[in-house]
């Protein structure tokens, strides 16, 4: 990149979220200048950087959107409400209002002048009859259409997908998108309901050793399968199809296919502990089976996610566990 992009700042929305806030932080290592921007009250942002301009906006209004992009050669939208499967099951609407940020950032950014414009779309784009069963053929990009995406969630996703490719063919917006596959990791979102099924494990298995109850709740039955991404490898991805020359959407996920029940299995070896296993059937539980398929990802950059999700669960779960005994610690102290 040549200099003169590097003295305008870099946008990163969502940057008080989880995925938003490793990736300020990387930028923030390569020397970058970041415009951090988030809704959220920034005491409530998960990570937060004095180097960098953060600011509290609600973008889904367009002239907040222009104060962000203003003077910025580079934006990552990653701005959008979610959650795991229990948040995007039940609040549809709220999800779906996301195009207003989506729409808004696009609006602004071309008219800015914007160089280059990143999307972060979802696996959620995926039609869910092709993720039926629990040995599911892993999905490649193709595989978005004939379209039937997740209710909600998915259908903002990949109608932001094509927004992105005609702002680029009528507006001359350089864009780029990720059909991130369930990312996880430290600094993430762990209770309250919006958290994602490896950070959801390593609280219920940390509950059921700390309070000795050994019994552990599992929503469906368990052998329901998935991939799971770890925050450092979608940083990098994102970073590297940001760069790239590559126009359409690209998976960037993890193929290492696991059910629920060996993602337990993998919690409780790291925790020590063996837990008896109560099924929710009635849970909300997406679909049965979903895989990434790297091919093109790994044609396009000679890269495709690597860490094992034992590594990636390891430091998930201590991150987690200390974040709970410093709570539990708190709690006393405000008592006392």
């Amino acid at each position: 990149m040549d200099g003169m992009h590097n003295l305008r700042p870099v946008v990163v929305t969502g940057a008080g979220g989880f995925i938003g806030g490793h990736l300020v932080a990387a930028l923030l290592r390569e020397g970058r200048m970041v415009r951090a921007v988030d809704r959220k009250p920034a005491r409530e942002w998960y990570q937060r950087f004095a180097d960098a301009e953060n600011l509290v906006l609600d973008l889904s209004g367009i002239e907040a959107c222009r104060t962000a992009v203003r003077g910025a050669s580079e934006v990552y939208n990653l701005a959008a409400d979610m959650g795991g499967m229990g948040f995007i099951e039940t609040h549809k609407a709220e999800c779906m209002l996301s195009v207003l940020i989506s729409t808004h950032m696009l609006q602004a950014a071309a008219e800015a002048g914007v160089r280059r414009f990143f999307y972060s779309s979802s696996a959620c784009v995926y039609a869910a009859g092709k993720q039926t069963q629990a040995d599911v053929t892993a999905l490649r990009e193709e595989d978005a259409y004939p379209a039937m995406p997740e209710d909600g969630y998915g259908w903002e996703k990949l109608f932001t997908e094509r927004m992105c490719r005609h702002f680029r063919e009528d507006y001359g917006l350089e864009t780029r998108m990720a059909r991130y596959h369930n990312v996880y990791g430290p600094h993430g979102t762990w209770n309250g309901g919006r958290e994602k099924a490896p950070a959801a494990i390593c609280r219920k298995v940390l509950e059921a050793k700390l309070s000795g109850s050994h019994e552990i709740e599992i929503w469906g039955d368990g052998e329901q399968t998935r991939s799971f991404m770890f925050i450092d490898d979608c940083v990098t991805g994102t970073r590297r199809i940001m760069d790239s020359s590559f126009l359409e959407p690209l998976n960037l996920g993890s193929d290492e296919l696991v059910s629920i029940n060996q993602l337990v299995d993998i919690v409780e070896t790291i925790a020590g502990v063996r837990l008896r296993r109560r099924y929710k059937l009635d849970a909300p539980k997406g679909v049965r089976g979903r895989n990434s398929d790297n091919t093109l990802i790994q044609r396009v950059l000679g890269w495709a996610p690597g860490i094992s999700l034992h590594d990636g669960m390891e430091r998930t779960y201590r991150w987690i566990h200390d974040e709970m005994v410093q709570g539990a610690r708190a709690r006393v102290h405000e008592t006392a």
